[in-house]
């Protein structure tokens, strides 16, 4: 049986999906908590997000190359407390990115950027729990086996 992993075009839909999703919801919350405009919060939010489309496949393709490894089990099959452990480790570590982003763009001193990272990460990790969730369940890791892909071989 071959183990795949996620193809690089799925990661690419896999982490604009979730960037846009999470900018759409934030985007509101975070003017309406700091009363700053809709676009100098759409502006912070959008910068955050470009810094985590970098970060995030990378997370996501090593988290899916351990699970692999380790387990033998793709993406798609992982269970429960794995998912929480993907969630959670995606936002703790998004934090290098964000967080200078909250100081330099945001405005924010460094604890209250602390703060408003703080509120980010359990929003974040809660998001990317239930939005791999689904896009697991959307679209799940296809495990070809040796003799499917013998079959159309003469």
């Amino acid at each position: 049986m071959h183990m795949p992993m996620r193809s690089t075009a799925e990661r690419i839909r896999q982490t604009l999906y979730f960037e846009l999703g999470g900018i759409g919801i934030v985007t509101p919350l975070y003017s309406g908590l700091t009363g700053a405009s809709v676009s100098e919060g759409a502006v912070l939010m959008v910068a955050i997000s470009i810094g985590c489309i970098i970060w995030s496949p990378l997370h996501n393709t090593v988290f899916d190359f351990l699970d692999l490894r380790l387990t033998g089990r793709v993406a798609s099959d992982r269970p429960q407390v794995l998912r929480v452990v993907h969630a959670v480790s995606h936002e703790a570590t998004a934090c290098c990115v964000s967080l200078p982003l909250l100081v330099w763009l945001g405005g924010f001193s460094l604890w209250d950027a602390v703060f408003a990272e703080i509120l980010l990460t359990l929003f974040y990790a809660a998001y990317a729990y239930v939005f791999h969730l689904v896009f697991d369940r959307l679209w799940p890791v296809v495990v070809i086996h040796k003799a499917e892909e013998n079959e159309g071989t003469v």
